[in-house]
């Protein structure tokens, strides 16, 4: 029987993992499939030896107090796999996990294949000397991506990211809203900040006093947001109430992109979630914070001026960033309400994003089957 070993660190590595599994199915009914993931995977056929949520942590100092734990668990992940080799293992981002991993399976004789490539081309680029020793095959989701390796003879593909090819170029506002029954002549703000604990936590104060700076310019203004975990539910409205409970916000479960599609304007902390507004042709402001020691390591080696895939992939900052100080109510609010206010900007931005879309969009189900399979036969 067929077998893959998968491991995916987050929620965003979950969906793309879940859309590979189910594309390797259609060409492979009898594959066997073990790893790491969330309920996505674990939907689709996955035995899950650890959830997830055991290396859904980000930034520099929010590792250290896990390092022992994340050590361990990929240790026995790797114990496992050596024991029980699979035919191919398949890291979905999860960098600095997954990269070891890989190292450790290949130097065992382990085809490996890692999918989703790190930043590379905004930081640490001097890791693809590392990952050259890592990995037979890297699947990347941007075009620009696979001519960084080539530089150090790692093969590499550009397969396409799933949701631009999933997502039509003209999206459906107020089809959006049908589905999730709200109204249609309001004006919609979409607030997601983030999907880690550790995260909102760090996000949320910010986003919901830029909130309340909306509504006192407009107190007709309604908030919808997504949350993708219990905990998650009841922190976000614990806040809520606690802030303002004046606030008009309407919460919906594992529909983030429904409730991008739906609004008028997407607050946002940096990350997939910019990639999907994107995508759904939606304005957006992105706001972001790390911790003080990740921020002052990260800003000395960051190369680029700007840090979310839309304006990564054009090449130009046309989303405002609000990042570390200038995560603000002050700032982020007028930056909100500009686009409330300024049809013909939305309308410039909206033609933006379809070119981006058109210029990331391939049958990506069918490239990445393709690619994983060469490997597996080679």
């Amino acid at each position: 029987m067929p077998r893959i070993g998968i491991v995916a660190g987050e929620v965003s590595g979950d969906q793309l993992a879940t859309d590979l599994v189910i594309s390797l199915r259609r060409q492979v009914p009898d594959l066997e499939v073990v790893g790491i993931g969330g309920s996505g995977l674990a939907r689709a056929g996955c035995h899950i030896l650890y959830p997830m949520e055991k290396l859904s942590v980000m930034g520099i100092s929010e590792v250290f107090p896990r390092i022992i734990e994340l050590l361990k668990i990929r240790r026995q992940t790797r114990d496992y796999f050596l024991e029980n080799p699979p035919d191919v293992f398949i890291g979905v981002d999860a960098p600095d996990f997954n990269f070891r991993l890989e190292k450790q399976l290949k130097k065992a004789g382990i085809k490996t294949i890692h999918y989703v490539s790190p930043s590379i081309w905004a930081w640490r680029e001097y890791r693809l000397k590392f990952i050259a020793n890592c990995i037979d095959k890297m699947l990347t989701l941007y075009p620009f991506e696979p001519p960084y390796y080539e530089k150090y003879n790692i093969p590499a593909a550009f397969v396409g990211h799933p949701l631009a090819s999933k997502i039509p170029i003209k999206t459906d506002k107020l089809a959006a809203r049908k589905r999730l029954m709200l109204p249609v002549d309001k004006r919609i703000i979409a607030f997601l900040p983030g999907s880690r604990q550790s995260e909102i936590k760090r996000m949320l104060p910010s986003f919901l006093d830029s909130l309340s700076w909306c509504h006192r310019k407009d107190n007709a203004l309604e908030f919808i947001t997504n949350l993708a975990s219990d905990w998650a539910d009841q922190y976000v409205r614990k806040q809520v109430k606690q802030r303002n409970p004046a606030l008009s916000v309407k919460y919906f479960r594992e529909q983030s992109l429904d409730v991008m599609e739906a609004s008028d304007v997407v607050l946002l902390a940096s990350g997939t979630a910019a990639l999907e507004a994107m995508l759904l042709k939606r304005p957006m402001v992105v706001a972001y914070r790390v911790n003080w020691l990740t921020y002052q390591i990260a800003k000395r080696m960051i190369r680029l001026p700007y840090v979310s895939l839309p304006n990564v992939i054009a090449g130009k900052p046309f989303v405002p960033e609000l990042l570390q100080h200038d995560c603000i109510a002050e700032k982020i609010g007028p930056e909100i309400m500009n686009w409330l206010n300024d049809q013909v900007r939305v309308e410039s931005q909206v033609k933006i994003f379809e070119k981006l879309h058109s210029n990331i969009r391939v049958e990506s189900s069918q490239v990445l089957t393709e690619e994983i399979l060469g490997v597996m036969n080679a």
